[in-house]
């Protein structure tokens, strides 16, 4: 948890976690409610619930939920049609004092009710606008069928009349289409129905249709040029015109129901052209009334919901406030008098007299003739873990708590994160161009910080803006050792002088070792310039790099145990002193210790020795003779020495300490002693917390602490030479990344530059900056991010750190708004 009201925080409040006390409040009934609402904006205070056996519906405040519940679901109602509406909730509420509750229900009520009968308004008069434009549509598309159809049977008639044919009808002028002579006698009267059917189902509509009447329907359909709104689903939809004739009522019927299933809306239409202009006039009048109409509502609608978005967020804010409240009033005691409540929480202990202000100022502000009585209670449960972060150390904090949160008062290792997990991310990444891009980026999102913390971000952009200040490190880091690697996007640079080293005639333009003399001072600043790109720099650079990552993951290691070191003393347990930190320390340092030191002896004198052969054979022939691998006087004496407390240290750290339990343990049960056992291990510091008479009467069990013993030693001593192995990535990461951009250089930016062509050149740098931004910008950051979260978790933390408490979560009104209802 996070907390920079009271400014920047003393070291050890990062380094132990804040001393917290188990208090115990009993509130007037009078003065609960402003108590807890105090007590809330204060933040420091993380209540328990006294009431777990009750149901939620069990409890006191159960009513008052349920109606803040119901306001919310109202609030949430107007915000989704303000949405639909095309604009947001202000952000910048006007203030207007302090609302009470009950008048906000009221008003809630009345612009919901206002609200849902504009809405069923609006909706009924749209779909009769559609309807109408719908049926516009209609007597448009199917008026001229039966225009053409007209036409084409006066000119048939005509013809038939020039040939004296007789007369013949005009009743039915589309069945000209099908027969030129119809035989009055014969003449049948035809039904039609006119509508629209959603053009997706058009052929399939016209098949249903032929095969329900047995083809004894005639279908005429033309598509609608623009989408149009149906009706019914309010979408907008590819819709055809239609017409089908049919004779007799059973056809009729059998259309109908199709129609219906096709969801084809069905419209009256006159077969008589006069009648046909006279409804096409009166329906483009009722549409413009209709569209006037709807636009007055839409606009009433509007005004009413910007009404609403002005006091939205002070609205959903106290409502959120007034759940939060009688929540936590739920989780308090009812006293058997129901005059008072009972609550009981954790605080820290700086926070006693804002919490006691707080409880006087409620009280006074209330006209409670009682005050609150404030009491801290003494208890053996193990308290919450809380660290005071600001924002810039809240993120190097969540990374250690992701792997687990520290239990109370343990080391934390957020504080060596802050400088460790950055600067082992730049030993991967080193390239001082890349990390100016970097810092660059991550400087866009510190200066617009306030701005943006204030706005909803993407999952990605969320995440990589709250770890801007981590960001911010591994960028200076990566600069920093990109110097000292004299890296940038893979060029060396002159930067801090010029090369010590000079060919030493015409034969050695290659750079190769032999052909190099040194003309010059030593270069002052980071691998000299004349090492890159040369044979040299596969003996020199990438052995550097090895030995430097196996340096920095024994000092890290030897790091992790000096910290359980502190965590034994804190905890009182010299049992783990004794026989935990003294002989990890023993072993790490006679093997891997001295390693380090040849390392650096190596390069303090420029000795040739091999120092693979050095090690394996302080196993293999401890007694041999070291020969041109002796790098100081008595060295090999030291070996057998180093050697000899290796081999001594393993049964040091698995023998004593379960024997020492184990007489402990009986000398208690002599003495009739009930204290708790003296021990650090998850279950017997589990024990400890326990109610003690059960303790005193437990069994020992010496086999399953020996085997406890045993797994611990086993993985201490594999431990310590797959972990140091690991730290080898950090050579290797480095390796890949230089290759990487020195094959984007050459491969890409050099070999355009060669063709001498300016397309091809600007090809080439589009080609270089997106393989540059793409792979060593993002998936080099993530992959380098992520090994250097696995050295902290496994390599680092498993020295030392159990991470198996519990966060302290405190009632707060601040934390309200990252909650969604």
């Amino acid at each position: 948890m996070g907390d920079v009201r009271g400014g920047c925080c003393p070291p050890m409040d990062l380094f132990r976690s804040e001393p917290m006390q188990l208090v115990q409040l009993i509130i007037p009934i009078e003065s609960a409610h402003l108590t807890v609402a105090y007590l809330g904006d204060l933040g420091i205070l993380q209540f328990k619930d006294l009431n777990s056996e009750k149901s939620p519906f069990q409890r006191t405040y159960a009513s008052q939920i349920k109606k803040c519940g119901e306001m919310a679901r109202k609030l949430r109602f107007f915000k989704e049609q303000m949405v639909k509406a095309g604009f947001s909730p202000s952000t910048k509420s006007e203030a207007r004092g302090d609302i009470d509750v009950d008048d906000l229900e009221v008003k809630l009520g009345e612009l919901e009710a206002e609200l849902i009968e504009m809405n069923a308004n609006g909706e009924k008069l749209q779909r009769s606008y559609n309807e109408l434009v719908e049926y516009k549509l209609v007597l448009q598309k199917a008026g001229e069928f039966f225009a053409s159809a007209q036409h084409s049977a006066v000119a048939q008639q005509r013809e038939m009349e020039s040939r004296q044919m007789g007369e013949e009808s005009i009743e039915t002028p589309l069945l000209q289409d099908q027969e030129t002579t119809i035989d009055l006698s014969k003449q049948v009267k035809l039904g039609f129905i006119t509508g629209l059917v959603p053009r997706e189902k058009s052929m399939a509509f016209e098949r249903i249709l032929f095969r329900a009447t047995r083809g004894n329907v005639l279908l005429k359909q033309v598509p609608v040029e623009d989408p149009v709104t149906d009706p019914v689903s309010g979408e907008k939809m590819e819709k055809n015109v239609f017409v089908v004739f049919y004779s007799g009522e059973r056809a009729k019927n059998k259309i109908l129901k199709i129609c219906e299933a096709f969801g084809a809306n069905r419209y009256p239409f006159a077969e008589d052209l006069g009648k046909q202009a006279l409804m096409i006039t009166e329906v483009s009048g009722r549409i413009t009334e209709l569209k006037t109409t709807i636009d007055a509502g839409s606009y009433h609608r509007d005004n009413l919901l910007r009404t609403i978005g002005d006091q939205f967020e002070q609205w959903n804010l106290k409502v959120k406030k007034e759940k939060s409240i009688y929540h936590t009033l739920n989780m308090l005691s009812l006293d058997v008098t129901k005059k008072c409540l009972v609550a009981e929480g954790w605080s820290p202990v700086f926070a006693t007299k804002q919490v006691q202000e707080s409880l006087q100022r409620a009280a006074f502000d209330s006209n409670s003739q009682v005050g609150a009585i404030f009491q801290v209670l003494s208890t053996r449960e193990s308290p919450p873990t809380y660290f005071r972060t600001n924002k810039f150390t809240s993120a190097f904090q969540e990374i250690v708590d992701a792997y687990g949160v520290a239990k109370y008062q343990e080391a934390n290792p957020g504080v060596y994160t802050i400088i460790t997990f950055p600067f082992l991310f730049a030993v991967m990444f080193g390239d001082w161009g890349h990390g100016i891009c970097l810092l660059l980026a991550t400087l866009f999102f510190i200066v617009r910080e306030k701005k943006l913390s204030s706005q909803k971000l993407g999952d990605i952009t969320e995440m990589t803006f709250g770890g801007r200040y981590v960001i911010m490190m591994m960028a200076l880091f990566s600069i920093y050792t990109g110097l000292i690697y004299n890296e940038f996007f893979s060029v060396p640079f002159e930067l801090f002088g010029r090369s010590a080293y000079a060919c030493r005639d015409l034969t050695c333009r290659d750079a190769s070792t032999v052909g190099l003399i040194k003309v010059r001072e030593t270069y002052p600043f980071g691998v000299d310039p004349a090492w890159h790109g040369t044979r040299s720099e596969l003996p020199f650079l990438n052995s550097l790099k090895m030995k430097m990552s196996i340096l920095l993951g024994v000092a890290q290691m030897n790091l992790g145990i000096i910290l359980s070191y502190f965590n034994a003393t804190f905890f009182g347990s010299s049992l783990n002193v004794w026989f935990q930190f003294i002989p990890q320390m023993i072993f790490l340092n006679s093997l891997f210790g001295y390693l380090s030191l040849l390392i650096i002896v190596k390069w303090c004198t420029g000795s040739q020795a091999d120092l693979y052969h050095v090690m394996i054979y302080m196993f293999l022939s401890p007694t041999d003779e070291l020969g041109e691998n002796q790098l100081f006087p008595g060295q090999k004496t030291v070996q057998l020495v180093l050697l000899l407390l290796a081999l001594v240290s393993v049964p040091w750290m698995l023998l004593p300490r379960p024997f020492l339990l184990k007489k402990q343990h009986e000398n208690q049960h002599q003495g009739q002693s009930y204290t708790p056992l003296e021990s650090t291990d998850d279950t017997l510091h589990s024990e400890a917390n326990n109610d003690s008479h059960g303790h005193g009467h437990e069994e020992f069990e010496f086999s399953e602490v020996f085997v406890h013993q045993l797994i611990h030693t086993i993985e201490f001593v594999l431990g310590a030479v797959s972990n140091t192995a690991s730290y080898l990535r950090l050579w290797a990461l480095s390796l890949a990344h230089s290759e990487l951009s020195v094959v984007f250089y050459e491969k890409v930016l050099l070999l355009a530059w060669g063709f001498n062509n300016i397309i091809i050149l600007i090809v080439g740098i589009i080609i270089f900056i997106f393989a540059t931004v793409g792979v060593l910008l993002v998936m080099e950051t993530l992959s380098a991010f992520l090994h250097a979260l696995r050295l902290h978790w496994v390599e680092f933390q498993n020295k030392f750190y159990e991470g198996d408490g519990y966060k302290f979560y405190p009632f707060s009104f601040a934390l309200l708004g990252d909650e969604d209802d």
